[in-house]
């Protein structure tokens, strides 16, 4: 799975999407301009000490993605999107992308996306989610879909055992 950020800008969110991505084998792309550095404490204390270990590559405009990953097939989680994003099958390798905090994807962008834009159902008149909820509710109905590949299913107490 590969989960985009385009121009993400509070360092906080992008560390805990680091801390997701590390946790379900996930790679990170990261399209600038990004609001802070990638040094920022915010961001590595979010992230813990996943984010040295995670699989991340970082453009310099939405371009440089499309070109250095050959124009993938790309679901773009927007509020503008009349499908829902459970409605639609994801790949195994499917990218899967959010916009910054504050404005979301661009429509110069989405407009080129209809078929794979996506959306998180919300009641009233709910702007939006916080990007790395928006990001593990999506990721994860993704993983889902293709019987979490490749991660533990089952857990394990540390220190007794389960009664059965």
């Amino acid at each position: 799975m590969n989960i985009v950020l385009f121009e993400p800008e509070i360092p906080a969110n992008t560390g805990n999407i680091g801390r997701t991505c590390y946790a379900t084998g996930t790679t990170l792309h990261l399209i600038d301009p990004i609001g802070f550095s990638l040094t920022e404490k915010a961001l590595q204390r979010a992230g813990m000490d996943y984010w040295k270990n995670l699989d991340v590559h970082r453009y310099i405009n939405f371009a440089d993605f499309l070109e250095k990953n050959n124009n993938p097939k790309i679901y773009m989680a927007t509020t503008k999107s009349e499908q829902c994003y459970t409605d639609v099958s994801y790949e195994e390798d499917a990218y899967i992308m959010f916009g910054p905090e504050s404005r979301g994807i661009p429509e110069k962008i989405l407009v080129d996306y209809e078929e794979t834009c996506v959306r998180i159902p919300m009641q009233g008149e709910t702007r939006s989610l916080n990007l790395s909820n928006s990001v593990a509710i999506i990721l994860y109905e993704a993983l889902r879909q293709n019987d979490f590949f490749g991660m533990n299913k089952v857990g394990k107490l540390h220190n007794l055992t389960w009664n059965h």
